[in-house]
């Protein structure tokens, strides 16, 4: 039995070592926490429980079978965040290069079905060259079978990934189908093909950073959603993010204690600027109405126009939509109708409700626009926010024109509370272009055809630029003075809290992807 003993402990040892010390501090020379010490980082101290860690590949062919490391390249098992149950794998760069075999594929899975099972959120740490060559087929086929597991997962538990170094090839995808992913600056990327390839099919010369670098994915595709400067603050990041989401489509968010005050904010009465075409930051808006401090935004550098967070309100967890009139007048577009409409469906897959914030002229006109299909992209944001059965509040605080007026969150696609300011302009369009069109005949016609525009522009934004119009209708519930905003959204969430919803009896949905 002694001898029994003396074997296990040594093979957990080996286990332990990963690749061994060499490659341990060849990974610390990168900058880099290794599996394990990334897994010591993340979860509560000694929550950590192991699945698999004597797990070893079974391939004979070119020499593997003299190389065996217990695990086979990933850490797996189970643990908590902040007392709140998790699964977590991290892949072990020390090992193979993190490459995925058929039995590495094997344990993710394993720990996937279960997190499913279980109804608890799943985080990857990947660090991998990809697919392990000497495998060939299988470990293309593990690929495969973590892909299928991603989306059935998807919408029933909360996924979450974070580069924290190279993934390349089909390993992308994985990444691609959970629901954030976070990438480490300067030490992880993420391509189909890489810059050899590139420049092999295209001539074009370009770095891995440059290809597919944190910075890129976060400002030009929009790949990740979050970017850290090193491990430690991307995993701080990870935990952050988890405070906020629930543990599966079953439960709601953990709402935290909170105290009600007066709930008044006098700094946002004097935000709107006098002129409507002079630009605020929308991000003084949702300070003015959220818990302290509480803001944590998503995709913050790509597609600026919109802005999509998580925020507290009294305590509750929150979505938030809002319009940014400082990048591009706040316009819709392509990436920001695709970006709104993806965090729109996450809130809805898992009960957060949802907070949009308007000051929107329009879509964005142009060829670019049209020919890279801002019709259908727009129809994306429509389609979510339609479909969404989750509490849903909209506040207008400046202008809401055109079918962009629709899109955001309108009475007309069931939002269930919507607010206006003062300053709000609900209208087809600006009170310029629209007295143009309709008094165009009047005005060539006028002695002075600019005095007559002046007065037919004011003509119309005395009828138009102003939230009463649709106020009568019903179509804003009520016109809110700016400083009680957040004393009217604690409300409204609060009362809509069980809000229950009936949809038709179908598959499901065709969205326009």
């Amino acid at each position: 039995m002694r001898t029994i003993k003396d074997d296990l402990q040594r093979k957990v040892s080996e286990a332990l070592e990963g690749g061994g010390k060499k490659r341990i501090k060849s990974q610390h020379e990168k900058k880099k926490l290794t599996a394990r010490e990334r897994i010591n980082y993340l979860l509560d101290e000694n929550s950590f429980e192991e699945m698999g860690m004597l797990v070893t590949h079974r391939t004979s062919d070119f020499g593997m079978d003299k190389q065996v490391y217990y695990g086979d390249g990933v850490v797996t098992g189970y643990g908590t965040i902040d007392g709140r149950p998790v699964y977590i794998f991290a892949q072990d760069f020390t090992v193979f290069g993190g490459s995925l075999s058929e039995t590495h594929a094997e344990k993710i899975c394993k720990i996937m079905d279960q997190a499913v099972k279980a109804g608890v959120p799943i985080i990857g740490l990947n660090d991998s060259g990809g697919a392990r060559i000497q495998e060939g087929v299988r470990s293309l086929g593990g690929y495969a079978d973590i892909f299928y597991r991603n989306v059935q997962a998807s919408g029933v538990i909360p996924q979450i990934s974070a580069i924290m170094g190279p993934c390349a090839g089909g390993a992308v995808y994985s990444p691609a189908m959970t629901d954030f992913t976070f990438m480490v600056q300067n030490t992880s990327y993420m391509f189909v093909t890489g810059p050899n390839v590139v420049k092999t099919v295209t001539n074009e010369n370009v770095t891995a950073e440059e290809l597919g670098g944190a910075n890129t994915h976060a400002v030009k595709s929009g790949v990740t959603h979050f970017t850290a400067p090193n491990d430690v603050v991307c995993l701080d990041q990870v935990k952050k993010l988890f405070s906020y989401l629930p543990q599966n489509n079953k439960l709601a968010p953990s709402k935290l204690a909170y105290v009600l005050g007066e709930e008044y904010c006098e700094e946002l009465e004097n935000i709107i600027p006098d002129s409507p075409n002079k630009p605020y930051d929308m991000h003084l808006v949702i300070k003015g109405i959220i818990d302290v401090d509480s803001f944590f935004e998503v995709h913050e550098q790509f597609a600026t126009n919109i802005i999509v967070g998580f925020a507290r309100l009294g305590g509750r967890s929150v979505g938030i939509i809002a319009n940014q009139p400082m990048s591009l007048a706040g316009v819709l577009d392509v990436n920001s109708s695709k970006k709104a409409a993806r965090f729109t469906r996450f809130c809805d897959a898992f009960n957060i409700p949802l907070l949009v914030l308007v000051d929107v002229p329009g879509f964005l006109p142009g060829t670019e626009q049209e020919w890279n299909g801002i019709i259908l992209n727009g129809a994306k944001l429509l389609y979510a926010l339609s479909e969404a059965t989750v509490p849903r509040v909209t506040v207008i605080t400046r202008k809401a024109y055109g079918g962009a007026y629709d899109v955001m969150n309108s009475k007309h696609i069931h939002a269930d509370i919507n607010y206006a300011w003062p300053t709000a302009e609900i209208a087809v369009m600006g009170a310029k272009g629209a007295s143009e069109i309709i008094f165009k005949k009047e005005i060539s016609e006028a002695e002075h055809p600019d005095q007559k525009l002046i007065e037919k522009e004011k003509e119309y934004a005395d009828k138009f630029a102003n939230p009463f119009e649709a106020a009568q209708r019903g179509f804003i519930d009520e016109v809110i003075a700016p400083k009680d905003t957040r004393r009217k959204l604690l409300k409204a969430f609060a009362i809509l809290e069980n809000k229950v919803v009936s949809k038709p009896d179908r598959k499901h949905g065709n969205i326009p992807l």
